[in-house]
């Protein structure tokens, strides 16, 4: 079985919507990040103090043939296509470990589907 990992950076208002998304295009879960960034617009200031947005990083390490359906799914959930509403990539991943409990139940699905 082969992974990506997709990484998406949110405003922390809406990571919940953008998982219950994911898992509802296939994603068994999600790591949540809390972060804080710079873009191509300055911080809003008051009293010279920077006013930066909570934001939130979340990691999706889902079977390779998803990746399509859930990105495709966050981006319109996420309206990313207006500035400044988050972004999201995939990484390749190499070795996983830690997911053997998940195989088996994975295995066991796709044979009683078949039956």
């Amino acid at each position: 079985m082969r992974f990506k990992l997709i990484l998406s950076s949110v405003k922390a208002d809406i990571t919940d919507h953008i998982v219950d998304t994911a898992k509802g295009a296939g994603a068994t879960g999600a790591t949540i990040i809390p972060a804080r960034g710079t873009g191509i617009h300055e911080a809003k200031t008051f009293f010279g103090l920077s006013l930066e947005a909570q934001t939130d990083i979340i990691m999706l390490l889902v079977e390779e043939h998803l990746v399509t359906k859930i990105l495709n799914a966050i981006r319109e959930a996420g309206e990313f296509h207006k500035p400044g509403t988050g972004i999201a990539f995939v990484v390749p991943v190499e070795h996983v470990v830690g997911l053997e409990s998940q195989m088996e139940r994975f295995k066991e699905e796709v044979r009683e589907s078949y039956f």
